[in-house]
C-alpha cells in the first residue's frame, strides 16, 4: 500500500485590524531622496527608497505606523528604520514607496496622521 501525502492549507497572512492602530498626532511628512539610497540608517539597515521604511526622531526602530494622507484618504505603514527628519516641523521622513502610496511625492511633503501599531498586552 502506497501511503498518501498529508496535504495542509498555509494559515493565512496574519491581517491588520484598522484599530490595532493608536493615533500619536499629525504634522508634515517629507521623503528621502534616492541619494541616501545604500546607506546604512541609524538601525543598521541599509536604506531601499521602494521598501515601506520611514524615519521618526523618537519611536523605537521597528516600530510600524500607519501614515494616512487626509487629503486623499490614502494610508501605507512604514517601519521606522532611522532617525530624523532634520527639517524645519517634519514628523517623519518617508522612504519614496511610501510616499508614493499615500500621494505625496510630487509636492515633496504633506500633512499626515500617524498611528502606531498598538502592542497586545
Amino acid at each position: 500500500m502506497i501511503a498518501q501525502p498529508v496535504v495542509q492549507a498555509l494559515p493565512a497572512a496574519p491581517e491588520v485590524m484598522e484599530d490595532a492602530f493608536e493615533t500619536i498626532g499629525s504634522g508634515v511628512a517629507s521623503y528621502y531622496g534616492v541619494k541616501f539610497a545604500g546607506r546604512r540608517t541609524a538601525s543598521g539597515a541599509i536604506f531601499d527608497p521602494e521598501e515601506l521604511t520611514a524615519a521618526h526622531p523618537s519611536l523605537p526602530f521597528g516600530t510600524q505606523v500607519q501614515v494616512t494622507n487626509p487629503s486623499n484618504g490614502e494610508s501605507v505603514v512604514v517601519t521606522i528604520t532611522d532617525r530624523g527628519p532634520y527639517h524645519g516641523n517634519r514628523i517623519i521622513d518617508l522612504s519614496k514607496a511610501a510616499a508614493r502610496e499615500i500621494g505625496i511625492m510630487r509636492r515633496g511633503s504633506g500633512t499626515v496622521e500617524l498611528a502606531v501599531l498598538a502592542q497586545e498586552s
